[in-house]
C-alpha cells in the first residue's frame, strides 16, 4: 500500500483542532501524529515524528510564529508546511509565503479546499518507495489471547508473503513475545528509544532477533527501570521506520492508552480488537471505541476478533458482542486452550506445533485476508476454505 500523509497540528484552539481533526480524517490515507499547542514544540516535534505535513495556526498572533516556521522550513526542506489563519491580508499571505510554506488555508478552513491540497501532497509522493502494513494487535483484558494471536499472526504472515515481516512488544513491562517465539534478544526496544532523532534502517535492523519462521522480534526491554526510556515519539519513530523495509509490522498492544499508545494506533492500518465471551471484556471494548471516536480514529481500521468462541460463555454469544460493540467479526477464533497452552509453552508457533488445529487455521484465515490472497493454503495440511469458512462463520 502506498504512503500515509502524517500530520503533526500545532494550535492552542481546541475548537479548531477539533474541527481540523474531523476534516481531515475523512480523507483517505491521512494521519495525525500529534496535536501541539505551543509553537515553541514544533522543532522537537518535527525531529520526533515521522510527519510528512506540519499545520500550523498563525492566530493570534502572526508576527510571532513565521520566524520558528521560516527557521523549521530551511532546516527541514523536505517537510511540508500548511498555515492558517482567519486574516487574508494579502501582505500576511505574502510574508508565510515567504517563509517556505506551500498551503495557506483562510478560516474557516474550506474541507475541498484541505482535501485538494492533501491529494496534490500525495501526488508528490507516489513515485517513492511504498510502505507496509502496520497491524497493531489489542486485547481488551490480560490473557484475552492478544500476544498468540500477534506472534502466530506474524509468522503466517512470514509464510505468505515475499517481503520482510516484523512484531514489536508494546507491552514494555510485562510482554511476552520473545517468549512465545523462544528467542532470546541480544538488544530490546528500549535501545532504540534513547535518542530523540530519526532512526535509520541500519540501527533498527541491529536491534531486531530474528526467528527461525524469518519473522524479526523487536522484543520489550529487559528491566522495568528501562521502560522509563521509551516515549510516544520514540515509539512511533521505531514503528514508522520498520514499516519502510517490511512488508507487515505486527505490534502486541498497545496495552497503554496514553499519548504513545494512542500515537501507535492511529499510526496503524488496522487494528485487531481482541474480545472474549466476558463482561468486563465488552466493557472495556465499548471504552476503548469511544475513545477512538472521540481522538478521530477512523473506525474502518478497527477489527473485531472474537476468541476462544465455542466456550462456556454464560450467556453471551458472539451476536451480543458484535450488536453491543456496533462492529462485525472479522474473524472468531475457536476455543482450543490444549492446542494454544502447548504451542506457548515450548515457545513454538502453531504452524508447526499443530499446523492442522482450528486455531491454527483461523489464525492462518485472518493472515491470508490481511494480506489479500483469500482462501489459499500451505504446504503443512491446512485445510481448505470450507472449514476455515464454518471456523469465520462464528456463531
Amino acid at each position: 500500500m502506498g504512503k500515509d500523509v502524517r500530520f503533526v497540528i500545532m494550535t492552542s484552539d481546541g475548537g479548531l483542532a477539533t474541527d481540523l481533526r474531523a476534516k481531515l480524517q475523512t480523507t483517505n490515507d491521512v494521519k495525525i501524529l500529534a496535536e501541539i499547542e505551543d509553537a515553541a514544540l514544533m522543532a522537537q516535534a518535527i525531529e520526533q515524528f515521522p510527519v510528512d505535513v506540519l499545520l500550523v495556526d498563525l492566530d493570534p498572533n502572526p508576527e510571532s510564529i513565521l520566524p520558528v516556521i521560516g527557521g523549521i522550513a530551511r532546516e527541514h526542506r523536505d517537510l511540508v508546511i500548511f498555515t492558517t489563519s482567519s486574516s487574508t491580508e494579502g501582505s500576511l499571505i505574502l510574508k508565510v509565503m515567504r517563509t517556505g510554506v506551500r498551503e495557506f488555508l483562510p478560516k474557516p478552513v474550506d474541507s475541498n479546499a484541505l482535501n485538494e491540497a492533501v491529494d496534490r501532497i500525495r501526488a508528490a509522493q507516489s513515485d517513492e518507495t511504498e510502505e507496509g502494513q502496520l497491524v497493531t494487535v489489542v486485547g481488551t483484558s490480560g490473557g484475552v489471547g492478544a500476544t498468540l494471536i500477534a506472534t502466530n499472526l506474524a509468522v503466517e504472515l512470514a509464510a505468505l508473503v515475499r517481503g520482510k515481516v516484523a512484531v514489536i512488544d508494546l507491552d514494555y513491562r510485562y510482554g511476552q513475545v520473545a517468549t512465545l517465539l523462544d528467542v532470546d534478544p541480544s538488544y530490546t526496544l528500549a535501545d532504540l528509544c534513547g535518542s530523540p532523532e530519526r532512526l535509520d534502517q541500519q540501527i533498527v535492523e541491529k536491534a531486531l532477533t530474528e526467528h527461525s519462521s524469518g519473522v524479526r522480534v523487536l522484543a520489550r526491554p529487559a528491566h522495568l527501570a528501562e521502560t522509563e526510556l521509551i516515549t510516544a515519539a520514540s515509539c512511533l519513530s521505531v514503528a514508522s521506520t520498520l514499516v519502510q523495509f517490511n512488508e507487515f509490522v505486527i505490534c502486541d498492544g498497545p496495552t497503554r492508552f496514553d499519548v504513545g499508545g494512542k500515537s501507535i494506533l492511529t499510526l496503524a492500518d488496522t487494528t485487531l480488537l481482541v474480545v472474549q465471551q466476558l463482561v468486563p471484556c465488552v466493557r472495556t471494548a465499548v471504552r476503548l471505541l469511544e475513545n477512538m471516536r472521540e481522538n478521530g480514529q477512523s473506525m474502518d481500521r478497527i477489527k473485531l476478533v472474537c476468541n476462544r468462541v465455542g466456550r462456556m460463555s454464560g450467556h453471551l454469544s458472539v451476536n451480543d458482542l458484535t450488536s453491543t460493540l456496533g462492529l462485525e467479526a472479522f474473524a472468531s477464533l475457536p476455543d482450543d486452550w490444549e492446542t494454544a497452552s502447548g504451542g506457548i509453552n515450548l515457545g513454538e508457533p502453531l504452524i508447526t506445533y499443530s499446523p492442522k488445529s482450528k486455531l491454527r487455521l483461523a489464525i492462518q484465515q485472518i493472515a491470508q485476508s490481511l494480506h489479500g490472497s483469500g482462501g489459499q493454503t500451505d504446504e503443512k495440511g491446512a485445510r481448505k476454505q470450507g472449514l476455515i469458512g464454518r471456523i469465520f462463520a462464528g456463531n
